[in-house]
């Protein structure tokens, strides 16, 4: 009843909602750099959406299946197959013992998701698999450690269940010119109004120094009244201005503390959407009201956690299959 791994590619990690309730201590949260991917991949399957998956960056996977289960694969179209099919992404899959999927690469995005039904089995710690490298926590070994070739992760067999896709309107275009939603924070204020307008009214490019802790970016410098706080803790997707002038959005394996100006934050939606671009992506942000933004969190909240929000999940699901 498992799944091996035979090529792992650059970046295989496994992942849950994350690691909550422990900043305090110094651990980071870690979790689905796409959130919004990971949630509906779970809720192909009927999962849990705390339920344990592989987030595979930059494809180049492989593995082969051991028992009969169903599977989903949402995320970044890495050019998948099915036991050498074609597949596409954003679907479920019913597979049987010894079935093989690789993925390639991708030409948009850089993130793909694939749970299995009722979600691995995993030693969790802190009450989380969510692997964190840096902090050594989670992962195949709860050692913190990214999967590698013959790993074997286990789950539950379950008999065939009924093929679902993802309607297309809830699908994301990835692409390479992104405009992101910012959250003005309580230190917006120290930014003189011109410094503001600027970080509005300019592009800026993703650089290669990307990772799951944060991502640069390169353009406008942007220079902050207070050049220096004290660290404070440090919130998703916050957007900090250092001493360069050039943003740095902090992503799902960040540092706790810190002690940059942060000009604004970024959206739950909004990260996801970043988390998928790839180098040279040209990024631009505009400003969001923090109470329609709340409306809109809670909206996306009650359509995967409620069980009203599930149920009508699956009504749409099954209306998709229809049409």
């Amino acid at each position: 009843m498992s799944l091996t791994v035979v090529t792992p590619g650059p970046l295989s990690l496994l992942q849950d909602l994350g690691r909550h309730g422990h900043q305090h201590i110094g651990v980071s949260p870690g979790g689905p750099m796409d959130e919004h991917a990971f949630l509906w991949a779970n809720r192909l399957l009927d999962n849990p959406n705390h339920a344990a998956q592989i987030e595979i960056a930059m494809g180049q996977f492989s593995c082969q299946f051991h028992t009969e289960t169903t599977i989903a694969l949402t995320g970044a179209d890495m050019a998948a197959k099915l036991n050498q099919q074609p597949i596409s992404p954003w679907q479920s899959f019913s597979v049987r013992a010894g079935d093989q999927l690789t993925l390639r690469g991708s030409q948009a995005g850089i993130r793909a998701y694939l749970a299995v039904k009722d979600g691995f089995v995993v030693d969790p710690v802190l009450n989380s698999c969510a692997t964190v490298m840096r902090d050594s926590l989670g992962g195949p070994d709860t050692q913190g450690r990214k999967l590698a070739a013959q790993d074997c992760l286990h789950y539950s067999a379950t008999p065939a269940q009924p093929l679902r896709r993802v309607p297309r309107q809830f699908i994301p275009q990835y692409g390479q010119d992104v405009t992101l939603e910012v959250i003005p924070g309580y230190q917006y204020a120290q930014f003189a109004p011109e410094q503001q307008q600027r970080f509005f009214s300019h592009t800026y490019t993703v650089t290669p120094q990307i990772d799951r802790m944060g991502y640069r970016l390169a353009g406008e410098a942007i220079t902050c009244q207070t050049t220096s706080l004290i660290s404070e803790g440090i919130a998703l997707g916050a957007i900090q201005i250092p001493a360069d002038g050039q943003p740095i959005v902090l992503m799902r394996d960040r540092q706790t503390i810190g002690g940059y100006p942060k000009i604004g934050c970024l959206t739950a939606s909004s990260l996801s959407k970043l988390a998928q671009c790839q180098p040279g992506a040209q990024i631009r942000f505009v400003e969001k009201d923090l109470y329609q933004a709340e409306a809109e969190r809670m909206i996306e909240q009650h359509f995967f956690h409620s069980y009203v929000g599930k149920k009508r999940a699956e009504a749409i699901i099954n209306q998709a299959l229809t049409t």
